[in-house]
């Protein structure tokens, strides 16, 4: 066996330049065609192999009180029986029984097969630090056939279902006035149920529970709005969404096109963060959708469903001029595209696992870049991925995220040596074995020739290794352990330390052997192997203690040197006083000089120091920002909901949007097209995003309606030269809102007495104000001698901060008590109380079945003939307040990877200090309190939690950072 320090080669700690990448023809048609499968060796031993399906069992229908329609045999599949008990768990839908039972008849099918020398089984389960249930394959037989049934399948099978929900306005779904659903609208849906292999279901208005961010009362709003729920495997889902969000645009009365575009050009059209495509939109004033990218990894298609044309993309428009000028620059745009090509490998194993469970991260990362990702299909043991894009530098910022999102996944080898004859497990053993670790560690698991072959993500991995080390025959056996770390290139003085030094100090004190394998440009491989599980362990987490962790964020480069300082005084006396590491980068660094103005908020200080020491990044960047003036503080965002129809027309006033981000130093960033989004996000400076977005939402309208029994003395109010001339340009003036008088004959109240309208229009940023005007109308009320009766609209009286709470114990005469707030109907705050519950009650119970619409009339008219005890709340006010007075101080991370690197830490830490006194938390059974905190989900945990943290040395949470500081143009200066 070679040594660690053998394997070291001259050239050890310097990455690998950057190789120039050819121009090809941008018309050319980009597949991996050409790349063969990896080659697997043709062998008559058997071998097993076992592997966890992930069917998204945890994933429940909706509430059946709010289904108003559904397609054939979508309440059957996704809700329980009425005679099932309260408490059937999850996994028990029909649904999701039905797709185990077809996976347990495939598997049994092959088992059968005459042709095939397979065996393949099925296991079930729910392990207790699972969820929900995990369903296992285990598959034995050749290593070629048992390799090529995985892929079979992997991709007959409905993978990873999810619900897609779309918000429709009611008035386009349901004729409203007689209360019934539009036929053309619920033939539209089973069409695409059947089209798509989806469920569809239109659900109502949904009740939230909201906490008021004045006080803390949680109150129960409706949601003006009814919903598209799509249930299905994730690209039929996605092809189904897009017809919904299409016909949407139909009944909005406009047009529909379709053109195609190359599918692995349609990301570079986009642009980086889709700027090419709102630029067509807002000049154009149509919608483009694009095909959800990567859909030719997965080859799943439901029974008798179409799948979407990758190529095809949709263009919606209000006239058939606006749709041709969109296709005219959307050519231009292609046209002038000049594409850069470069491939990468990357273990087909862990290709998978990224297909199978990261590509939410692949997806910002070619938004963030504006490149094309090619990936291989799913499970087709192809170890080849394709980066394209437009310029050099994007390819090579795209490579180094995606690669470190690679390193996520560990590979690990268990050899058992001289095991004694009389403890060798059978077949049946075997797979009962692979399935318990499987099922307790989400890894696969190979075993052949009395070797276990681990591949997963980290945590995973490490999982496994605690499952095989309990076994029995395994613990009375020699055995050595590897496990195979990835990491990029630049990171290796840094994790070996000066002349090796951490690397032998870990190696004498945990009894492993530790080598470098430089297998890639961009990545290399550190090796730990070791003869006990326990020695191994150690050593595992010592060398992840040695990694780096790394924090970043942006300060403007007008600062850097103040930071800095003379010689470097100030940084490094930080530096020294933490044992951090501290890097800066300028816009020319980066290559980001005459780019787009993206360029000049990327993270662009980086703080490094080793896992062990993570706890004082957070120290570090505080006393950085302290050197900032407040209007340059530390970048955050802030997510403002806005329909995402009138995105559109925002759009269209793109000039002041960018005049507006100039002005407070910010970036407001629209939803795709596809997504079906509200949520605008604004980042910036901390202390200038709340500016920002209250400037922003003055551009957006908003409405309230007050409904009130028409009477006499209120006519002759409202008509008052008194009223029309002094106090609604008052209520203008001061309160930022414009009321109009309006009669409605279809409202009425209870009695059937006419009504009349009162139409308040303001701005978002002025929706507090709202309760003021009205207090100050119903003084003037009170003045003229006018009592309104209220029929629906009014704003209830916030909550009393007060002690007249306790005060109903005090029998006293001298102390009144505030009237209690009634149930109201506001689309400025709504707020609902048992009035609502039972009409909520009545709506659904006469909607159990989905066929029957007709009861939809008397739950509208309900609605509109509210009872008149609203009238005492009428002007008492709200505590609704514009959301940007709440300052978000969550740090923002950037996709950015295009930072130097650097050989070592930059500090010398005391030798004497011990950084292995409190291990890292290994396997699941492990706990460390002073570095690990628990997380959901599959995240790892490095050391104390923060708030924006870039580990370099990637980690399974779902971080958007790369931790590549690589050089893309230049050293640092």
């Amino acid at each position: 066996m070679r040594h660690w320090p053998e394997r070291m080669s001259p050239n050890f700690g310097m990455s690998r330049s950057n190789m120039g990448m050819p121009q090809v023809n941008p018309h050319q048609k980009v597949t991996l065609q050409g790349v063969p499968p990896i080659a697997t060796p043709h062998t008559d031993s058997t071998i097993f192999f076992s592997f966890n399906v992930p069917f998204a069992s945890d994933l429940a229908g909706p509430n059946t009180e709010d289904v108003l329609h559904a397609t054939a045999d979508a309440v059957l599949r996704w809700t329980h029986p009425e005679d099932a008990p309260d408490d059937v768990p999850v996994h028990d839908l029909p649904i999701h029984a039905q797709n185990l039972a077809q996976l347990r008849k495939f598997c049994k099918d092959i088992t059968q097969s005459s042709a095939l020398a397979i065996e393949a089984s099925v296991i079930s389960t729910t392990p207790k630090n699972a969820r929900s249930q995990v369903t296992t394959v285990i598959l034995s037989g050749p290593a070629d056939l048992v390799y090529q049934t995985r892929d079979t399948i992997l991709n007959e099978t409905p993978l990873s279902l999810r619900c897609t929900t779309v918000d429709v306005d009611g008035h386009l779904v349901a004729n409203l006035s007689e209360g019934v659903l539009k036929k053309s609208v619920t033939d539209y849906l089973d069409e695409t149920s059947a089209f798509c292999g989806v469920d569809i279901f239109l659900l109502g208005p949904k009740l939230t529970p909201v906490v008021d961010g004045l006080n803390g009362d949680v109150e129960i709003r409706r949601d003006q709005r009814w919903r598209v729920a799509i249930y299905g495997d994730v690209m039929s889902s996605e092809h189904a969404k897009t017809r919904v969000l299409i016909h949407i645009d139909q009944l909005l009365g406009r047009i529909v096109d379709g053109q195609k575009i190359e599918y692995s050009l349609q990301q570079l059209v986009c642009g980086r963060n889709r700027k090419n495509i709102k630029l067509i939109e807002s000049a154009t004033n149509t919608a483009i959708y694009f095909p959800p990218p990567f859909s030719p990894s997965y080859r799943y298609c439901p029974t008798n469903a179409q799948r979407r044309d990758p190529q095809q993309i949709f263009i919606t428009g209000d006239n058939p001029q606006s749709i041709e000028q969109a296709k005219f620059r959307l050519h231009e745009t292609l046209i002038r595209i000049r594409l850069f090509v470069k491939d990468v490998q990357v273990p087909s194993a862990k290709i998978d696992s990224i297909l199978l469970s990261r590509m939410d991260k692949v997806r910002k990362i070619v938004e963030a870049n504006g490149t094309f990702i090619l990936f291989p299909p799913l499970a087709s043991r192809r170890d080849t991925i394709r980066i394209q894009g437009v310029e050099n530098l994007h390819v090579e910022r795209s490579v180094r995220e995606l690669m470190a999102l690679v390193g996520q996944f560990y590979t690990s080898t268990w050899w058992i040596s001289a095991p004694e004859t009389r403890q060798l497990p059978g077949a049946h053993d075997i797979k009962a074995m692979l399935g318990d670790i499987c099922a307790n560690s989400d890894a696969d698991v190979a075993f052949d020739k009395l070797t276990f072959t681990i591949t997963g993500s980290d945590e995973a991995v490490k999982a496994a290794l605690m499952v095989i080390s309990q076994i029995k025959f395994v613990n009375h056996s020699q055995y050595q352990i590897r496990v195979k770390i990835e990491l990029a290139n630049e990171h290796k003085e840094f994790v070996s330390g000066k002349k090796n030094g951490k690397i032998n100090k870990i190696m004498g004190q945990s009894n492993v052997q530790i080598m470098f394998d430089n297998f890639g440009e961009y990545n290399f491989n550190i090796e730990v192997q070791g003869h006990t599980y326990d020695s191994m362990k150690q050593g595992l987490s010592l060398v992840e203690q040695e990694m780096p962790a790394s924090i970043s964020f942006h300060v403007p480069d007008q600062y850097h040197k103040r930071i800095i300082g003379i010689g470097g005084q100030h940084i490094q006396r930080i530096m020294k006083k933490h044992s951090v590491f501290v890097k800066f980068s300028n816009a020319m660094d980066r290559g980001g000089m005459g780019r787009e103005d993206d360029d000049s908020r990327v993270d662009n200080v980086i703080c490094r120091t080793p896992a062990r020491n993570a706890q004082n990044l957070e120290l570090v960047k505080s006393e950085i920002l302290e050197m900032v003036d407040r209007v340059d503080s530390e970048f955050t965002s802030q997510i403002v909901n806005v329909d995402r129809l009138y995105h559109r027309q925002l759009l269209a006033r793109l000039s002041e949007i960018e005049e507006l981000e100039k002005k407070w130093n910010c970036k407001i960033v629209f939803p795709s097209t596809e997504q079906a989004s509200d949520e605008v996000t604004v980042t910036g400076p901390q202390w200038q995003v709340p500016l920002c977005v209250d400037q922003f939402l003055g551009m957006v309208p908003d409405r309230h309606e007050i409904v009130m029994e028409r009477s006499p003395t209120l006519i002759k109010f409202l008509e008052s030269p008194d009223f029309v001339q002094s106090i609604v340009p008052k209520l203008k003036s001061q309160y930022e809102a414009e009321v109009t008088v309006h009669e409605n004959t279809d409202e009425r109240t209870e009695e059937g007495a006419p009504t009349v309208t009162l139409l308040w229009t303001f701005t978002r940023n002025n929706a507090g104000g709202l309760r003021d005007a009205m207090e100050f109308l119903q003084a003037q009320f009170a003045t003229s001698g006018v009592e309104p009766v209220l029929i629906k609209g009014a704003i209830p009286r916030p909550k009393s901060d007060t002690f007249e709470e306790s005060l109903q114990y005090f029998d006293s005469k001298l102390l009144q008590h505030a009237p209690a707030p009634v149930a109201v109907d506001s689309p400025t705050k709504p707020s609902f109380g048992d009035e609502v519950a039972r009409e909520r009650i009545t709506l659904f119970e006469r909607l159990r079945k989905p066929g029957s619409m007709s009861s939809i009339s008397s739950f509208l008219d309900r609605r509109k003939n509210s009872s008149q005890a609203a009238s005492t709340s009428f002007f008492k006010g709200s505590s609704n307040v514009s959301k940007s007075s709440l300052i978000s101080i969550e740090s923002t991370r950037s996709f950015n990877a295009d930072r130097s690197p650097w050989h070592d830490s930059g500090v010398n830490l005391p030798d004497d200090d011990n950084p292995w006194a409190t291990g890292r938390a290994f396997g699941s059974n492990g706990n460390d309190h002073k570095l690990t905190v628990p997380h959901p989900g599959d995240v790892t945990p490095r050391h104390a939690a923060r708030q924006s943290a870039d580990s370099g040395r990637p980690s399974t949470s779902h971080s958007t950072n790369s931790g590549y500081p690589g050089p893309l143009s230049g050293p640092f200066r």
